[in-house]
C-alpha cells in the first residue's frame, strides 16, 4: 500500500535534514550521517513510513561517506528511476511505498551482488536486531 502525505505532514513529520533529503531529493554531505561509520546489527528502515529496507548483515565499508549496502532486503521495497542530474547518468533510488527519495545505487559493490547502494543516513532509521 502506498503511503501519502501533504507536504506539511512530512515537514510536521521530518526533521530539516530528512525532508530535505527525502522529499527534496537533496544529498547530505559526505561523512557526517548518523549512519555512515555505523556498525550495530539490525534493520534500516525508511525514515518516511517505516519500510524495511536495507539489513546490517548487507552493509559494507565503501569509503565514500554515505552508508552503503550490496543488497536491498526486499527489492518489491526499493525502486529504481534513471537521473540524468548535474550532467551525470546515476540510477535514482527511492522507498516504493513513499517515494522517499534514498541515494543512488551504483555497479562496483563487493560479491555476491555488485551493486553499492549508497543511501542517505537522514532517509533511513535504525532498529537493532533485537527490537526488529
Amino acid at each position: 500500500m502506498k503511503v501519502i502525505k501533504s507536504d506539511a505532514e512530512w515537514r510536521e513529520q521530518l526533521s530539516e535534514m530528512e525532508y530535505k533529503v527525502t522529499r527534496q531529493a537533496a544529498t547530505e554531505r559526505a561523512f557526517t550521517g548518523r549512519y555512515w561509520d555505523h556498525h550495530e546489527h539490525g534493520i534500516y528502515h525508511c525514515v518516511c513510513c517505516n519500510t524495511p529496507l536495507f539489513a546490517s548483515d548487507t552493509k559494507f565499508e565503501s569509503g565514500c561517506g554515505w552508508p552503503s549496502y550490496f543488497r536491498a532486503l526486499n527489492s518489491a521495497h526499493v525502486r529504481e528511476i534513471p537521473d540524468h542530474s548535474f550532467g551525470m547518468t546515476r540510477t535514482e533510488i527511492v522507498c516504493n511505498i513513499c517515494d522517499a527519495h534514498l541515494g543512488h545505487v551504483f555497479p562496483d559493490g563487493p560479491k555476491p551482488t555488485g551493486l553499492r547502494y549508497c543511501i542517505n543516513s537522514a532517509s533511513l532509521r535504525f532498529t537493532p536486531l533485537e527490537e526488529s
